[in-house]
């Protein structure tokens, strides 16, 4: 279904580390990889991942490289049965301690990976263990936000939160799989402004055929910042208001190759 959210794409500064921490701590396993000249980007998800859900994708760009994590990008967030056991199990195996699950009301809990990304572990009675739920970006302008994904991308709410000081909006397609990942939006109210950075990537959105829904993108008026033809028509890029990436592409889970050739 065109719109479903395919993956969220990090940096990574040592490959191997990162790969023995999402393998080893959240049992993923390596779905493809792409070697390039300069780079290599790895696809990874739960083994029993559902069609509709969503990929985690580690780019390595080879050398010596460090990346700023920002602050507009949030956090991943992975779906365990019990939060508790599931946090002692990453603790036992000295994963960082950033956020157990009572300084977060028992709800969910937050560990770090090797570099730095949060990954938040919530409680869900659906989808894989260890799968991805949501992605949350933080925005300047709630009302905006929300407009571009309702308006660009069809999107719905599927959720929010609202406190003294911020809310929180969740949304995903109409119709979407309820294992398929949602995005999370972040609105603080003090006005402040953020950092991109570059230890995040983009989201990525599936569409049935490229050619067609990235048309559709230009007539709701979203940015045009790589354009299919200009990507050899294997995929394309927008921006949020915010300046987050959106990768768009098809995909086809028998083909060769799961990356765009």
């Amino acid at each position: 279904m065109s719109g479903t959210l395919d993956h969220v794409m990090m940096r990574v500064e040592d490959l191997d580390e990162a790969l023995d921490w999402y393998r080893g701590h959240l049992d993923y396993e390596e779905k493809d990889r792409w070697e390039a000249d300069t780079f290599t980007n790895v696809y990874l998800g739960p083994e029993d991942m559902h069609e509709d859900g969503a990929m985690l994708e580690l780019t390595y760009n080879h050398g010596d490289n460090t990346y700023e994590m920002g602050d507009a990008w949030g956090h991943i967030a992975v779906r365990v049965e019990d939060v508790y056991d599931a946090y002692e199990e990453l603790m036992d195996a000295s994963v960082e301690d950033y956020r157990d699950p009572d300084s977060c009301g028992g709800r969910y809990a937050f560990v770090k990976d090797p570099d730095g990304h949060e990954v938040e572990i919530v409680q869900r009675d659906h989808g894989a263990r260890w799968s991805l739920d949501h992605t949350m970006m933080r925005v300047e302008d709630a009302d905006r936000a929300l407009g571009f994904w309702t308006r660009k991308f069809e999107y719905e709410h599927t959720g929010r939160w609202e406190s003294d000081t911020f809310a929180n909006y969740f949304v995903k397609p109409e119709g979407a799989a309820e294992e398929a990942m949602a995005v999370e939006l972040t609105y603080n109210y003090d006005g402040r402004s953020y950092d991109l950075g570059d230890a995040w990537g983009h989201l990525a959105v599936r569409a049935d055929e490229l050619g067609e829904y990235w048309g559709t993108l230009m007539e709701r008026e979203a940015e045009d910042y790589r354009d299919p033809e200009s990507c050899d028509d294997l995929y394309a890029f927008t921006k949020d208001p915010e300046g987050h990436e959106i990768e768009v592409l098809e995909r086809d889970w028998d083909a060769e190759s799961l990356f765009p050739a």
